[in-house]
């Protein structure tokens, strides 16, 4: 209940009465607790959400928040399996964004900043082992995971070819829906992602503006299915 009054804090409507509950609650919790819900308080940013997904809420075990927000805290490498791949990072941040839990976090051995879905990772034995912290290029933990996810944090990508200028596109999208590329003063490119071809065909149709698809192929069949949907509705 404490974690989701954190998360509850920064929106219209709710954030007064929630944070007010959340006094009163932290105040009954058991001691054994308390460390756990200070870590997340102070590791954890919330984006905005103002992109919808078909997808179902994944599952985030809440031991597996706690262990990456003490990792955090503590300033501790962390281990961990991610897609088959063994991972050591620096963890920096934990982030909230569309019912989603991303940690953000470096990679030593290659000096790349990364951001992961924390409902891919399967943990490993903790570190114990501390880093000397650095800073991030920029310096907006929110602002580079919205990037990142564009371009790498979903299940899907597209890369999409728009008959407008690269800041038409932009003024229509925000940092999550996709990376976009000017190719000239009436075209651009926009690398999006979804988790579900299917979403990525709803929502580009909602931009307003022509285009073709570069990749994936399997993008143009579901747009084909669609196209002919709405025609179908069309004539009634």
């Amino acid at each position: 209940m404490a974690i989701g009054l954190r998360a509850a804090t920064g929106i219209s409507g709710v954030e007064e009465s929630s944070s007010r509950a959340l006094s009163k609650l932290e105040q009954v919790l058991p001691s054994r607790l308390r460390p756990t819900v200070a870590a997340l308080a102070a590791v954890v940013e919330r984006a905005p959400e103002n992109t919808g997904t078909d997808a179902p809420d994944p599952e985030v075990d809440a031991a597996l928040l706690a262990a990456v927000a003490a990792a955090i805290r503590e300033v501790e490498w962390i281990r961990f399996d991610y897609q088959g791949d063994a991972r050591l990072i620096e963890p920096y941040r934990l982030l909230s964004w569309q019912r989603r839990w991303y940690l953000v976090g470096r990679d030593p051995s290659a000096d790349e900043w990364q951001t992961f879905r924390v409902d891919w990772m399967e943990p490993r034995m903790p570190t114990r082992r501390r880093f000397a912290p650095v800073d991030l290029p920029g310096g907006d933990f929110t602002a580079f995971a919205m990037r990142s996810i564009a371009a790498s944090g979903w299940k899907v990508h597209a890369r999409l070819r728009i008959a407008a200028p690269a800041e038409s596109v932009l003024a229509r999208i925000n940092h999550a829906v996709g990376v976009v590329e000017a190719v000239s003063d009436t075209e651009s490119v926009l690398v999006t992602g979804a988790d579900s071809l299917d979403t990525i065909a709803a929502y580009i149709g909602m931009l307003g503006m022509d285009f073709t698809v570069d990749s994936p192929p399997e993008l143009r069949a579901v747009l084909l299915t669609y196209s002919e949907r709405y025609a179908r509705a069309a004539r009634g």
